[in-house]
């Protein structure tokens, strides 16, 4: 692994920097006070990235995607992750599990997804499955040529403007190692498809104006035609787009600790008390010495795992190890750097506060630390009970 940046990496780097300070972060404060980003806002970031090449760089150049490998989104991720998920949320990522469109679904999905017509979503959580995703109960039943789904899934990100639902439901059950298991199956679900109810859900202290949102399915038909990949194996379709989500999470905490650190850093640089900067006392200077080892290492880590991902070596357990390690740096960090700003850390509406709001999240959504240690362990262990 080289640990210089190549010439095209640094200067997509520098714009993707340069597009957060200059299209980004001045609304920032706005949409955190509102707790909502107005439509003609996120259709104005939408076209600038779109504009500025940025828009799907995750996706392949074959579909009209950007191409990147995986190491230069996770640089690109960290770098967005400098402004809320709010904002940076309209710099599209479509979800990579697109690629298994097939047929007609190439062109009314995935393209629009790539070229910025439509936004999807992705629907898998439930209120009673959440770390135990085989554990949701909604369910489709074969109808002639459609699927009738019936539950409901909560805490879908995006749900609100998503054009369509990247719906997960059982369709089948199978016996495993004495214990019952679900077959699951992944479906397009269009917005305007009748018996497809989409309702705000509850307001999260994390990053305001991302909103999550509770689908309800009541005797939804979905033609057969909708279903993504095959039926029975919509866990083998979501499988390594779920690894490497957890990798791009890990790049987007780096951001966020990066952000923070150079907030305190430059607090206790020009923070006088006693006749003396801050930052002379050992108490505060001790902290960001660890604040920027413990960056530096989550960053090594995350970058290490993307790397092994475009070399198809990354194991689930190395994307569990970068997420859990640099969602819970940033806990640190960003609670470390409140710390440092002392009261002013605490006031509302102020950026560290944020910030150390912003990062709470990140411990639980897309794995939480419990369930990374889990399948950290459990690949440990399997060698010696397999």
């Amino acid at each position: 692994m080289h640990f210089e940046l190549t010439q095209e990496q640094q200067m997509l780097v520098d714009a993707v920097k340069t597009f957060v300070e200059k299209e980004l972060l001045p609304h920032e404060e706005t949409v955190d006070k509102n707790d909502q980003v107005p439509p003609e806002l996120a259709a104005q970031i939408r076209q600038k990235a779109l504009d500025a090449g940025f828009y799907a760089f995750n996706m392949p150049e074959e579909v009209g995607g950007g191409g990147l490998d995986y190491l230069t989104q996770a640089l690109v991720e960290r770098e967005l992750a400098k402004v809320s998920w709010a904002l940076h949320v309209f710099v599209a990522r479509p979800s990579k599990i697109l690629m298994a469109c097939q047929g007609q679904q190439i062109e009314q999905y995935l393209l629009p997804c790539v070229r910025g017509e439509k936004i999807d979503c992705f629907a898998l959580t439930e209120p009673g499955a959440g770390s135990d995703a085989n554990a949701i109960q909604t369910r489709a039943v074969r109808q002639g040529d459609d699927f009738v789904l019936n539950g409901a899934k909560h805490f879908i990100s995006h749900a609100g403007v998503a054009d369509f639902a990247i719906v997960f439901a059982v369709t089948d059950t199978f016996t495993a190692g004495g214990k019952t298991r679900n077959a699951v199956t992944a479906f397009l679900v269009d917005r305007n498809t009748q018996g497809l109810t989409v309702r705000r859900g509850p307001k999260c202290v994390s990053n305001r104006g991302y909103h999550t949102y509770e689908l309800f399915f009541d005797d939804c038909r979905v033609p057969a035609s909708k279903v993504l990949g095959e039926v029975d194996k919509g866990w083998q379709v979501a499988g390594d787009w779920l690894s490497a989500g957890r990798v791009m999470v890990a790049a987007n905490c780096v951001g966020q600790a990066q952000r923070a650190m150079d907030l305190a850093l430059r607090w206790a640089a020009e923070r006088k008390q006693f006749g003396a900067p801050i930052g002379r006392n050992q108490g505060v200077a001790f902290k960001l010495a660890d604040m920027a080892t413990q960056i530096r290492a989550a960053e090594l880590l995350t970058l290490h795992s993307a790397w092994k991902m475009d070399k198809n070596q990354m194991t689930d357990a190395d994307a569990g190890m970068a997420k859990l390690f640099a969602s819970e740096v940033l806990g640190k960090v960003a609670d470390e750097a409140v710390q440092i700003f002392g009261g002013m850390g605490l006031m509302d509406e102020g950026v560290v506060e944020r910030l150390w709001r912003n990062a709470r999240i990140e411990r639980v959504w897309e794995g939480t630390s419990e369930i990374q240690r889990h399948i950290i362990a459990r690949e440990l262990l399997r060698p010696f009970w397999p």
